[in-house]
């Protein structure tokens, strides 16, 4: 007898009809279940209900080759026409093969990095692969994880795709299973598909849960996929949700500290309601006229929270366990896990509810969530903070959602529109200092700290006033505004006052270098010795515009002294 040999892929397997030609690729779990789409089942003949033959699967990584018929196991064919919806089927093999695979579903963070898959388009039978960018979901509706082209020029997913395997091209899950293929999409002027992730399969077909690995994106609360409406009812909640929502789903980044306490009686139903609307697994139980229907900014992109940990009565322990486990992390102490967590690429989405409800509060703020907090904007992550109470003194944060109303001294004649213009105005100007921020706060050291995002909650406040109006408030909410705009206006000045510094600093060194070359020549010892520190200085970051400062003069006084030993006035 052969011995049995096949590659380091030995799931990759191709779904043919019943005379052998191929209608797309699949999965093999284990010696005897295929995981695929529906469709190509029924392309393929063989979907539930069917006269047509039972479906063919062929090998196409072991030798010696293999072909086995099979059939849809009762219960598990999900397929919803004309929607982005399920498509999803699990296949059991007339008879097992002796390949000896057993292959593991990820459940792993989809909202960026890339991707592999291996399908079986017309003219290439014997497969190809291609490579796609996970892009998340582009709308409401629908399960399915957008792909984009990596190679404008290359191959791309067409049909024969459906069902191929989505590997990890990068980052921690590389190499390992994430989801399926489901569909390509081909217009005018773009090219791009779709993958469904591992934690909605899960959904659909509880029953490959043995083939699954990793931890669940949304442990926030538990799962039951609903979205209440009376959540949206309040006009607080409302306005809390679509506040964090704008953020969530723009290219800021940082640490919001949420207020889910207090005499406000908020709570946080609006936050576990809002998560399950980005995570794959809920958006299964959840139609799409509830999704569509919601108001405006109260649905996250899919997939687009990378973890939601509930930390009521956990310990850091626990959430750094937890943390490790969804993202693949090696793992290790609270401060190993975070450390890990801030060097990951792409950068996470991590919610985290009850933090003053946690078993040792203190702890947990010490390591991991203290130090994440303080390094967020930096290193391009979002955190979202959940605390029943006041956020503690010395916690770091950017944004304050806290649904507290606002203390202010007496009320002037101060009409909602008018604040609404004012904080339209304030969010312009928070938008364009914290454009100037991120391209170059983190260049000196000892910049000015970016003031708090003002105008989330702000607004929040202006919607319950607006619901009550008159309401003494608004007179609060426009003098905060205005104290916000000050304070916009004094870290402008500082910052822009160390840019000016630093090129005044540049245009020196470079003015007096050209200056001493046409005189003593590029390869002159003693002023390269002076001038590379100087401009050493003014190319590592984080700029210290003291200490080069000091070495720009010592190299300018070099000049000067050289020019005066050979005489020249210079």
């Amino acid at each position: 007898m052969a011995l049995h040999h096949h590659s380091d892929r030995p799931w990759r397997v191709r779904v043919d009809d019943g005379e052998g030609t191929p209608r797309g690729a699949g999965v093999l779990l284990d010696d005897r279940h295929v995981l695929t789409c529906a469709h190509v089942v029924r392309y393929a003949g063989g979907a539930p209900g069917d006269a047509g033959s039972p479906v063919r699967i062929s090998s196409v990584a072991c030798r010696p080759e293999w072909v086995r018929t099979a059939r849809v196991v009762p219960g598990t064919w999900v397929h919803d026409r004309d929607t982005q919806r399920g498509d999803v089927a699990l296949l059991v093999l007339d008879e097992p093969v002796g390949c000896g695979t057993r292959t593991t579903l990820w459940k792993a963070p989809v909202s960026g990095g890339t991707v592999r898959m291996y399908g079986f388009p017309q003219d290439a039978p014997f497969g190809m692969g291609v490579e796609a960018r996970l892009a998340g979901s582009g709308h409401r509706q629908g399960e399915w994880i957008l792909l984009n082209r990596v190679d404008q020029g290359g191959p791309w997913i067409e049909p024969g795709y459906s069902g191929a395997g989505a590997v990890a091209g990068d980052g921690e899950f590389e190499g390992r299973v994430i989801g399926i293929v489901v569909a390509d999409y081909v217009n005018e002027s773009a090219r791009a598909a779709w993958m469904l992730p591992t934690e909605t399969i899960l959904t659909y077909l509880p029953r490959i849960e043995e083939f699954t690995g990793g931890d669940r994106s949304d442990e926030l609360g538990a799962s039951r996929g609903e979205l209440p409406g009376d959540v949206l009812g309040d006009p607080l909640r409302l306005a809390l949700t679509q506040e964090l929502t704008r953020l969530l789903d723009s290219d800021w980044c940082g640490t919001v500290a949420v207020g889910t306490g207090g005499t406000a009686a908020v709570g946080d139903s609006w936050l576990v309601r809002l998560v399950r609307t980005a995570d794959p697994a809920a958006r299964a139980g959840v139609t799409d006229a509830e999704l569509t229907g919601a108001p405006g900014d109260t649905v996250l992109r899919l997939g687009s929270i990378d973890a939601a940990y509930d930390a009521r009565g956990k310990s850091a322990r626990d959430l750094s366990d937890y943390l490790a486990g969804r993202f693949g992390l090696p793992g290790g102490t609270a401060a190993e896990v975070r450390r890990q967590l801030l060097h990951r690429r792409p950068p996470a989405c991590l919610v985290v509810g009850g933090v003053d409800r946690a078993r040792d509060p203190a702890d947990l703020l010490r390591e991991p969530l203290g130090q994440l907090a303080a390094r967020a904007r930096s290193r391009g992550i979002r955190l979202v903070l959940g605390f029943e109470g006041t956020p503690p003194a010395g916690l770091a944060y950017d944004v304050l959602l806290d649904p507290e109303p606002l203390p202010g001294g007496a009320a002037r004649d101060v009409d909602a529109d008018e604040v609404g213009a004012l904080l339209d105005q304030l969010a312009a100007r928070e938008r364009a200092t914290f454009a100037l921020q991120r391209e170059w706060g983190a260049r000196f050291f000892g910049a000015p700290r970016l003031p708090l995002l003002a105008t989330p909650r702000l607004r929040v406040r202006l919607a319950v006033a607006r619901a009550t109006e008159p309401d003494p408030e608004l007179t609060a909410i426009h003098d905060q505004a205005g104290d916000a705009r000050a304070a916009l206006a004094r870290y402008e000045h500082d910052l822009r006052r160390m840019i000016t510094t630093y090129r005044d600093l540049g245009a020196l060194l470079e003015l007096h270098r050209v200056r001493a070359a046409r005189y003593f020549g590029d390869e002159d010892r003693r002023l390269a010795e002076r001038h590379a520190p100087a401009a050493r200085a003014l190319q590592t970051e984080p700029i210290d515009l003291r200490a080069a400062g000091k070495l720009v003069r010592h190299y300018i006084d070099e000049v000067g002294r050289r020019f005066e030993e050979r005489g020249h006035d210079g």
